[in-house]
């Protein structure tokens, strides 16, 4: 049996996640508004951040494959992720091709791996639209997708059972 709720959505608490975030550096400044807003929405879930940084958003998947497979051999997995980074239409198809396949990789692992993964990726047509949608003061996408990536890892462990040994 299902239950849920339409009213608000409860607090996001998932004290002592590992939440690997990576971020693609493109774009800096973008970038860090990003990161602000993705930090403050682990804080407050009482979870632990470990970030990682890549030149751009074709990178982020792959990166995210190696360090989930490091991490667990390692045995300290992580429980989430969240990606960030922007991708701003050019004059060319390699917006499409960024945009698309990075977006594609990123559900892909999410799936395959039963990954809780928030996508922070934005992709827009210019740079205006891509700081209003970063901007912890405005749209705050780094947020949501650290939101998201925690609400998918709460319903996780809501969801799963302790075998007896």
């Amino acid at each position: 049996m299902v239950s849920h709720s339409r009213g608000a959505a409860a607090p996001l608490h998932t004290p002592g996640a590992r939440i690997l975030v990576i971020e693609a550096r493109f774009y800096e400044t973008l970038a860090d508004e990003l990161l602000k807003g993705a930090l403050a929405a682990i804080e407050a879930a009482e979870a632990q951040a470990e970030i990682v940084t890549v030149p751009g958003a074709l990178e982020i998947p792959g990166t995210i494959a190696i360090l989930l497979e490091a991490a667990r051999q390692a045995g300290r997995p992580y429980d989430a992720v969240v990606a960030l980074g922007c991708v701003i239409r050019g004059e060319t198809g390699h917006y499409d091709i960024v945009a698309g396949e990075s977006a594609r990789a990123l559900m892909d692992l999410s799936v395959a791996q039963r990954l809780p993964l928030g996508n922070g990726i934005l992709t827009v047509e210019n740079e205006a639209q891509a700081f209003a949608r970063a901007r912890v003061s405005e749209m705050n996408k780094g947020g949501g997708a650290a939101e998201a990536a925690l609400t998918v890892l709460a319903l996780k462990r809501a969801t799963q059972v302790e075998h007896p040994r």
